[in-house]
């Protein structure tokens, strides 16, 4: 598989400094904007660029010095692409972002199909890896069945017949999949999200290529909102003065929603905030270390889980694309805890426990490392939404406008591609074109109910 060149790097980052045709950026004078776009992340470069071709007046604010939110590709840690946050692009032939990246400079291949599985210092059998896939089948099964009836949680839903691979098992559909435990997951929004099996990667990062969809679009940094007032209008107020539009999107977190952090007049209705509680976020993060001369003996983006006994555990993203850079996956309530204590601590856990599953000279192989805390940063709080067992309906409540002027949008709202990039993405243009239809005067047909994709039984990819 190529490796990432200077050229192709050089390339890429050229490409996301040239503005791209047909947006107009906002105007710099004061005054009303048609749209207030909160939050620069996928859904808020999604609804700009909506908006902007439409002609609407819109302001781009974020809280931040960057674009993307959680999906940032660093260059600085390693002087190699590391996606800190989302890194997986799942259903390349019809993502959103995969059909409108920029043809030159940015690279997307296809991820390996296979994952490979340690039982403690050996690669699992053939055989063994038969009876983890057929334990995969069995529960992903036992919780659509249950999602038919109602909606618990997935933990309840699993089937008693899992044997020694159902922490295995629990580790993978649960925190690796969806950020959270099984038994704070929604079985009936579990099934409803499609299998995850068709996956790509950009060589250059998966934030590289959010970035230079971003080209062209005037993003004010540094500008959080602390406060949104709908009246006649939207009035936003932020430490640079208060904005005013006649309409706003919101595309924070729902963890930032649910703290408060954005105080909105009147209020938040009630069925909001409880949505944005059902719909808090997961804990997923990467320890990347540097391993060099390959000690691991894996190719180029394997993915690596381990048979455990408990909760303990990660997976491994080995040599990401063609680079000396192993991710070591943590999340869920194990990954959280890990997270809260410190970075030092997550990368001594990487450490020890690559050391049990590859031999002790595993340690004397890295080089430089890094964590991420998403739960820690206070833009975010978190890493992907996963609804609580029972309130899977909270995603199409938190889709609905607020106070007839506000508009939600990101990976929570959207009803199958939670989790993901491409979702936020789909679900900032839904919201921008709700909202050029309320400009233009047109008024919003009821929704309709949608029935649940088809789900086959088996999954495999992390969430974006």
């Amino acid at each position: 598989m190529p490796r990432l060149s200077r050229r192709s790097f050089v390339a890429a980052s050229a490409a996301a400094l040239v503005a791209r045709p047909g947006f107009a950026a906002p105007p710099a004078s004061a005054g009303e904007f048609d749209v207030v776009i909160i939050g620069a992340g996928a859904a808020g470069i999604a609804a700009a660029r909506r908006v902007a071709a439409a002609g609407r007046r819109y302001v781009l604010i974020e809280a931040g010095d960057r674009i993307g939110g959680r999906c940032f590709t660093d260059t600085r840690s390693f002087g190699v692409p590391f996606d800190r946050g989302a890194h997986w692009i799942h259903f390349p032939d019809s993502n959103p972002i995969t059909r409108l990246a920029p043809r030159g400079g940015l690279e997307i291949y296809r991820a390996p199909q296979s994952q490979k599985v340690r039982i403690g210092l050996r690669n699992a059998r053939e055989g063994e890896l038969e009876d983890f896939l057929s334990a995969q089948v069995r529960a992903t099964r036992a919780i659509a069945d249950a999602a038919r009836k109602g909606d618990p949680s997935c933990a309840q839903a699993l089937p008693n017949d899992l044997g020694d691979w159902r922490p295995t098992v629990e580790f993978m559909l649960g925190p690796f999949m969806c950020g959270k435990d099984l038994a704070q997951l929604s079985a009936a929004d579990f099934a409803r999200a499609p299998e995850r099996r068709s996956a790509a990667f950009c060589r250059q990062g998966f934030g590289a290529l959010l970035a230079a969809l971003a080209t062209g679009l005037a993003v004010q940094f540094g500008t959080p909102a602390s406060a949104i007032e709908v009246g006649r209008g939207v009035a936003v107020q932020t430490p640079k003065g208060t904005i005013t539009g006649r309409t706003a999107i919101v595309t924070v977190s729902t963890n930032v929603i649910a703290s408060g952090r954005i105080r909105f007049t009147p209020e938040l209705p009630r069925s909001v905030a409880d949505a944005c509680n059902n719909l808090s976020l997961g804990s997923f993060d990467h320890i990347a270390l540097e391993l060099s001369g390959n000690p691991l003996g894996l190719d180029s983006d394997d993915l690596v889980f381990e048979k455990s006994s408990n909760s303990h555990t990660a997976a491994i993203l080995a040599n990401v694309s063609g680079s000396q850079l192993c991710l070591i996956e943590v999340a869920g309530a194990f990954g959280r805890e890990l997270s809260r204590q410190s970075e030092a601590a997550m990368v001594d856990f990487a450490a020890d426990w690559l050391t049990k599953l590859y031999g002790g000279e595993i340690k004397k192989a890295v080089n430089r490392a890094s964590a991420t805390r998403w739960n820690a940063d206070a833009r975010f709080l978190g890493a992907m939404s996963a609804a609580a067992p029972g309130g899977q309906a909270a995603r199409r409540v938190l889709s609905e406008p607020i106070h007839d002027g506000v508009w939600y949008a990101g990976e929570a709202v959207h009803d199958t591609l939670w989790g993901t990039v491409g979702g936020a993405w789909e679900a900032g243009e839904r919201a921008a074109a709700a909202v050029l239809r309320r400009l233009a005067g047109v008024r919003e047909p009821a929704p309709e109910e949608k029935p649940p994709p088809h789900r086959r039984s088996r999954r495999r990819g992390a969430p974006d």
